[in-house]
């Protein structure tokens, strides 16, 4: 250790010439390094960049004095409740089979709060630490920075000598990866990249926002983005828990152009610039890794630990509905067991290195980070391609044996390798490097997973575990390994070096180096391979060529080989090698030389030959990918094998394809549908559109053909509803019912459902029954509401705090006028995804008694007082409560109304906004306050809106009408755009415009809601002459931000979201 300290010390006194070289390369970019979101505290950030670099010209001592204090001081809100061990004391209680020893790799205070690692073609390890993340009241620290680190052991002795800080200017970063000429960066709501062409290890310039839209406003601020690893196909790998719903596109791509994610894994191909979901659902992933035939397997907590990561999968989810409500039925997790004692809590399981509820002896518990498929050279044999993954509570690293099932896998349970009786010991990333050592990155801290008792800044360990003495391959260094070297290693065991010597073939294309000459050996090599896995090493490398090779390198030789590969795959007639011929046909695939239809129709001949489920289960997830008419083609294909029936994955992978066709579509695939499942589910989709559009159920019905499915799905579709229209086709189907004890239990079922309507206590029952389909549950729920049936009040406050009803269970609790409820709705705030908090505000601003409730959360600051817009304040201030306006003016503030004001202020906006000042403005930092402040309410460029105008095509060249505009909103307001205020004879009352108005309803669109109100039910309503637009805006803002809004909107043309 002293050594080792020595090394470090030496390290840090690196060159004056040399850091000076650094910081002023750094502070050239200084206002890049900040990540987007935070512009605002830009100028601030200048001022001591320019201090820094004067200080650093003046003498090497006080450089480096200035470097260290530029770095916010990590703070630990930790309490010591029990002693903190030393990184060697903590080995000491590392329990390890025989053979194997670890070593401290590094330690705290050279890595603290290790968060994720990747490794470089030079076999150097890059850490990423994590100094921003909170407690549950800090969330995110942003008074502090995450930093990225590079190690070194040049000796491979298991400890780092020598350190480097690549960059320490980043915010809630939770994931990095190398490659292209730089570092990737997950750093919500961004991902990064940060470019470093000249391999020097300082950032170039700017890090540039690549893909924007993660969200980062859940409660659950642990379930963010994160998991960035390349694939075998080429594409960025990533990873995003469940709390709320992110909505991801490139720059500046409208909302409509954005793919939808609540939870999974998802991919982006950087050279395609192409997002795209993989699978969806699970509760908060947080490793993943591919076997040696690149199939993807992930980790995740509570509800399951192991997944395979089929593409196109829909799998369970811990809470929620899934976004595509077609989505009847999710995939399980492919393990057979579970850590912990699934008859108790979850929670207790958190406990599980002290053997509560069992935890110990089954694994450890329910909370699984980081993950590897072991493939290296240095540990036995027997742990070759098996599972690891570390058990936070556990304190262990838990093991899966992956085994064939079906079209997929199940993983099995093996004994535990390492366990540590450290308190803190608390593994969050697993990874194997050049010699075959594994590398374990440790958080170092104590408490459960969220840290909701606080964070231990302040520490970090990184271990090295390895069985006798590593060996570092002679190729350790692959920067300097030839070509023709690079595609040898293919071939190797060391899948370390098999996959960076892939993507050090990759770089150097990318940095416009010809290697189209490679392109016959790859091909030699896929047929010499001794077995599948090294066939797909060559395969996958020449793809990668494919893609990144520069234009003006561009040669048929690598197509052609490509092609060559495809075809003796095809001819090869194994499952593994076929499944991925299909992949590279798929719309959704690299074979880019093929359009839609081509690819189709090719897909469908494949799967008129002999395919084995694994190359069925490839095919079912091509079927989202294809146009409608191939998909029916395709699926009729797939659906006409009843041997799938009982498969793990294929009948709902099918259905997951077909879903999203018309129901008629899906009724052409129902009578020679050999799956009973999916034809349960064609039968409810079709059911759905019963009073809307049931010309398709008509059609099913009258098909007459596998009655009970049919009976079974339309149950399905409208249990819930009381009372619904008999279909034109019912009467003869029915007539024709076989003799089936279940058909004949859904026939009775039906047949009252379309006659005298169904029992309210059979509705309440399926409303509460916590094992019954969300959709059913909430028909059912709705019904009760429409009904105001008795009891109905209990029945919503039992379902307030279940996530995809309490949405609807709002609803019925708002017709009831009591404060208690009021109170009750406030106090689950935080039950609600960030997107329906809105709509929750609206609820307990419609009401006295709730919005006292509301302002009284707000005072225990419970409730941000954010979540209040001005608009919000005008709906309280109309009860005339005179002690409800001074509890609002203390909570919350005051609404001026002086008209003398306005007039002051945009006189005074008049003045200083020039054209000088104005063409100072930042449209990029302009366009991110207008998303903030006014894309809730208005249009611009497609985006935000339509409540009030589309502001696109106004006046808004002209400075004049843009202040007048903002500051006084309601001076020059259309009749369209006035504030209604509607009371409603529950004793509501809600403020909004009207959108429309027919013969029985009124449609009034609040922010973030729009409501049809029954006109019956209304008491009266007043039409005010103010707008909805809130006053104050300038206000809110200081002069730059108002100079950047100004500029933003005074554009011609969209700008890019910096």
């Amino acid at each position: 250790m002293a050594s080792n300290r020595k090394r470090q010390d030496s390290n840090k006194l690196a060159s004056c010439k040399t850091f000076c070289a650094r910081l002023a390369k750094t502070a050239r970019h200084w206002r890049f390094l900040i990540p987007p979101i935070h512009t605002f505290a830009q100028t601030t950030y200048q001022n001591i960049m320019h201090r820094i670099l004067f200080a650093a010209l003046l003498s090497c001592v006080s450089t480096i004095q200035v470097a260290a204090s530029d770095f916010p001081a990590p703070n630990d809100t930790q309490p010591l409740t029990i002693p903190f061990p030393t990184a060697k004391e903590s080995l000491a209680l590392m329990k390890l089979p025989p053979g194997f020893k670890a070593t401290v790799f590094a330690a705290e205070p050279d890595v603290n709060n290790p968060i994720a690692c990747a490794w470089d073609a030079k076999g150097r390890l890059w850490v990423a630490e994590n100094f921003t993340y909170g407690d549950n009241n800090e969330r995110y620290n942003l008074k502090l920075r995450d930093r990225i680190l590079i190690f070194e052991d040049t000796d491979n002795d298991g400890v780092h000598d020598k350190r480097t800080v690549f960059t320490d200017q980043l915010q809630m970063l939770t994931s990095i990866e190398r490659g292209l000429g730089g570092v990737w960066g997950m750093a919500p709501p961004h991902l990064l990249f940060i470019p470093d062409a000249n391999g020097d290890d300082v950032p170039d310039g700017p890090p540039q926002v690549v893909l924007e839209g993660f969200s980062t406003e859940a409660a659950s601020r642990h379930t963010f983005a994160n998991g960035l690893k390349w694939g075998p196909d080429g594409w960025l790998y990533g990873r995003c828990g469940i709390s709320s719903t992110s909505f991801i596109g490139v720059p500046g791509s409208k909302q409509e152009e954005r793919l939808a994610t609540a939870g999974g894994m998802w991919r982006y191909h950087p050279t395609r610039k192409v997002f795209d979901i993989v699978c969806a659902g699970t509760t908060n992933p947080w490793g993943h890794d591919w076997n040696e035939h690149g199939e993807l397997f992930f980790i995740n907590t509570v509800i399951g630990h192991l997944w395979h990561g089929i593409h196109g999968a829909h799998l369970k989810r811990m809470h929620g509905q899934d976004l595509n409500p077609r989505v009847y039925q999710q995939m399980e997790q492919i393990a057979d067991h579970y850590h912990w004692d699934t008859g108790g809590s979850w929670t207790d399981s958190r406990e599980g290195a002290k053997g509560s509820k069992g935890a110990d002896a089954l694994g450890g518990g329910h909370a699984h980070v980081g993950m590897m498929i072991y493939q290296g050279t240095n540990w036995p044999e027997y742990y070759r391609g098996k599972v690891f993954t570390l058990n936070m509570h556990g304190r262990r690293v838990n093991v899966e044996k992956l085994e064939r099932n079906g079209s997929g896998y199940v993983g099995k349970h093996e004994p535990d390798i390492l366990k540590s009786d450290d308190p803190w010991f608390r593994g969050v990333e697993i990874t194997y490097g050049p010699d075959g050592g594994v590398y374990i990155l440790d958080w170092s801290d104590i408490g459960e997973c969220h840290e909701n008792d606080g964070v231990h800044r302040n520490s970090g360990r990184i271990y090295k575990i390895t069985y006798g003495d590593a060996v570092k391959p002679k190729e350790a260094d692959l920067t300097k390994v030839s070509d023709e070297e690079l595609v040898k290693l293919q071939l190797s065991d060391n899948e370390w070096l098999v996959r960076n010597a892939r993507l050090e073939l990759r770089e150097r294309a990318n940095r416009d180096k010809a290697l189209t000459s490679l392109a016959p050996s790859l091909y030699t090599q896929f047929h010499a391979a001794p077995n599948i896995a090294k066939k797909l090493n060559n395969w996958w490398a020449l793809r990668i060529l494919a893609d990144f090779t520069k234009s003006d390198h561009e040669s048929p030789l690598i197509h052609d080989n490509l092609a060559n590969i495809y075809r003796d795959s095809i001819r090869l007639n194994d499952p593994i090698l076929k499944s991925w011929a299909i992949r590279s046909v798929s719309p959704a695939g690299p074979a880019d030389k093929l359009n839609y239809s081509e690819s189709g129709n090719l897909l469908v001949e494949i799967a008129k030959g002999e395919v084995t489920s694994t190359e069925r289960l490839v095919l079912a997830s091509s079927l989202k990918t294809l146009h409608p008419d191939q998909k029916v083609k395709l699926g009729a294909v797939l659906l006409a094998r009843a041997d799938d029936s009982n498969d793990p994955n294929l009948p709902l992978m099918y259905w997951y394809g077909i879903m999203d066709l018309p129901p008629g579509e899906l009724v052409k695939l129902f009578a020679d549908c050999q799956i009973p499942l999916v034809r349960k589910f064609i039968a409810r989709r079709c059911a759905e559109d019963i009073e809307s559009d049931p010309t398709a159920l008509n059609g099913l019905l009258a098909l007459g053909k596998h009655q009970a499915d049919v009976l079974l799905g339309m149950g399905e579709a409208l249990d819930g509803w009381a009372k619904a229209k008999k279909p034109e086709a019912w009467d003869a189907f029915a007539a024709k019912i076989e003799d089936d004890a279940a058909a004949k239990e859904a026939l009775q079922g039906l047949s009252l459902l379309f006659g005298d309507g169904r029992a309210i206590d059979d509705i309440k029952k399926i409303a509460l029954d916590d094992k019954a389909d969300f959709a059913q549950r909430n028909n059912a729920l709705q019904s009760l509401i429409t009904a105001k049936a008795e009891g109905l009040r209990q029945i919503c406050e039992k379902l307030l705090k279940t996530r995809g009803l309490n949405m609807t269970a709002l609803r019925g609790l708002a017709l009831f006028d009591d404060p208690a409820i009021g109170k009750q709705l406030a106090l689950s705030y935080r039950n609600f995804y960030p997107n329906e908090q809105p709509v929750l505000i609206e609820t307990l601003t419609s009401r006295k008694g709730f919005a006292k409730a509301l302002l009284d959360q707000m005072a225990a600051n419970k409730v941000p007082k954010t979540a209040l817009t001005v608009i919000h304040a005008r709906q309280i201030r109309s009860f005339k409560d005179e002690a409800l306006d001074k509890q609002l003016a203390e909570v919350w503030g005051e609404i001026r109304e002086s008209s003398a004001d306005k007039q002051k202020l945009i006189a005074d906006l008049k003045a200083k906004l020039t054209p000088e000042v104005l063409a100072k403005g930042d449209p990029h930092a302009g366009r991110v306050l207008f998303n903030m402040a006014c894309a809730a309410c208005h249009k611009l460029y497609g985006e935000g809106h339509l409540i009030g105008p589309d502001l696109t095509g106004s006046g808004r060249k002209d400075i004049n009408y843009l202040i007048e505009n903002i500051v006084d909103p309601s001076a020059l307001l259309a009749a369209d755009y006035r504030m209604t205020i509607v009371t409603m004879k529950d004793g509501r009352v809600l403020s909004g415009n009207v959108a429309a108005k027919s013969d029985r309803t009124l449609t009034l669109k609040m922010v973030g809601l729009e409501q049809v109100l029954e006109l019956e039910q209304i008491a009266n309503t007043q039409q005010l002459p103010v707008s909805l637009m809130p006053e104050g805006l300038m206000q809110a803002f200081n002069e730059e931000q108002v100079r950047d809004l100004m500029a933003y909107l005074m554009t011609d043309t969209q700008v890019e979201l910096k």
